[in-house]
């Protein structure tokens, strides 16, 4: 029997992936017209003899998130349950406090995702891995190749090239370690408790004798709070039981809006494998499709508008006349109007772009010349200035007929009368 745990995170996470976590959490936000979690539930149900799912965080229980694991159930007919956590407790923590959930029932294994990742999931590949590499009661983690500048802002692995294993592990080192990088997809056991459970004593320890002159916090001094890659990998690494599967298929993170684009574009491409009936196409009576097209049945797009490649449109959607929609992501209920263009960039709930209106961003995506580039995590700013990316718009935001909006991040709930470029429209 295997069990599947996703790290859902919780709401100060998602900071970076503001103003949209404001109206969902960012594990529900539609990536290729499905919630970004609904990708990794649909890989752990597809394993063999999976049992139980379960989703650790730190959400309040929401009506959003109980509607959707109630849908996926059926959908997936599967287990899958929401595990509250009293505090971020780290992707080591989390797990270890609801360890008695995980072994519930005595499963052999269990995968532990992390929720900002979009991958292929090659689960069942990791299990194969698993049975032939190492003792039975080894971890596994997938790994990829990056760029040797990139592997630096990841967890980097070094391994014996003959067997696979973990030789050593070092979490965003300041200079070069490894081109192999840690994806936060892990397979272990139930014995990666009694690891756990050593650092968490070890906490305990430090809580109650700190050092001198040290005041005892809260925090990251919580024994509880236990990070797997720094805490754990660290100490595993050169002892026979840590090993590393390296995918060769698409993976990223998903820590900001722009990088939900191209994780949109990634998914959409692998539809042609797994859900080719997600695919729009060229129909008499419809729009113009270019390149992979996502749109939900309740849409209404007239058939003069051309879309793609990567656009994804959403529940409810209504695109006028002449529109060109290209490299983005148009969510519910939004208004297009006539002849307004859309390039790279994600139209809010409810929101309208007036008729011959221009919302532009500037894409994020990693460098095509180089197959292992990853997209960079920006920060918002740069030199005291915004960093050119995507354009957002939050819900409710109306941009007026021929206004002009680039590289800007517009709040919720805002009627513009102006065009703008490079803001933060509060």
């Amino acid at each position: 029997m295997l069990k599947a745990v996703i790290l859902i995170g919780g709401p100060q996470k998602g900071t970076r992936f503001r103003p949209l976590s404001f109206e969902v959490p960012k594990p529900l936000f539609p990536v290729a017209g499905v919630p970004m979690l609904q990708h990794h539930i649909e890989a752990c149900a597809k394993v063999p003899n999976m049992k139980e799912i379960l989703l650790i965080g730190f959400y309040q229980p929401n009506e959003e998130l109980t509607r959707f694991l109630m849908n996926a159930q059926q959908e997936f007919k599967i287990s899958i349950r929401y595990l509250q956590e009293y505090a971020a407790l780290g992707t080591g923590g989390g797990i270890y406090h609801f360890r008695d959930q995980i072994v519930s029932g005595s499963p052999e294994a269990f995968f532990v995702l992390n929720a900002d990742v979009s991958s292929a999931f090659p689960l069942t590949e990791m299990l194969s891995f698993q049975k032939e590499h190492g003792e039975p009661n080894s971890f596994v983690i997938l790994g990829t190749t990056a760029n040797r500048k990139q592997s630096m802002n990841y967890g980097c692995i070094v391994e014996n090239e003959e067997t696979n294993e973990v030789l050593h592990y070092v979490e965003k080192p300041s200079t070069f370690v490894s081109d192999i990088i840690n994806c936060g997809i892990y397979l272990f056991n139930p014995d990666i408790f009694q690891h756990i459970g050593a650092v968490f004593q070890k906490n305990q320890q430090d809580m109650l004798y700190p050092y001198d002159g040290e005041e005892p916090t809260n925090g990251w001094h919580r024994a509880e709070a236990i990070r797997l890659e720094q805490d754990i990998f660290t100490a595993l690494a050169g002892q026979g039981k840590l090993y590393v599967y390296k995918t060769l298929s698409f993976w990223s993170q998903i820590k900001s809006a722009g990088s939900a684009i191209y994780a949109s574009r990634l998914y959409l491409n692998q539809y042609h494998k797994t859900h080719p009936e997600r695919l729009a196409s060229n129909k008499e009576g419809g729009p113009k499709i270019s390149g992979n097209v996502y749109i939900h049945p309740t849409a209404n797009i007239d058939p003069t508008a051309m879309l793609g490649p990567n656009v994804s449109i959403g529940t409810g959607v209504t695109i006028g006349a002449g529109v060109r929609v290209r490299e983005s992501i148009i969510l519910h209920g939004a208004n297009l109007q006539d002849h307004c263009c859309v390039l790279n960039s994600i139209v809010g709930w409810d929101s309208t772009i007036g008729r011959w209106a221009r919302v532009e961003g500037t894409p994020s995506d990693p460098n095509p010349n180089d197959p292992y580039a990853k997209i960079d995590s920006e920060t918002l700013f740069r030199d005291g200035k915004l960093t050119p990316s995507i354009t957002i718009l939050g819900c409710n935001v109306t941009i007026p007929s021929e206004v002009i909006i680039l590289n800007s991040i517009v709040l919720p709930h805002k009627d513009l009368n102006r065009s703008f470029k490079n803001q933060i429209i509060l």
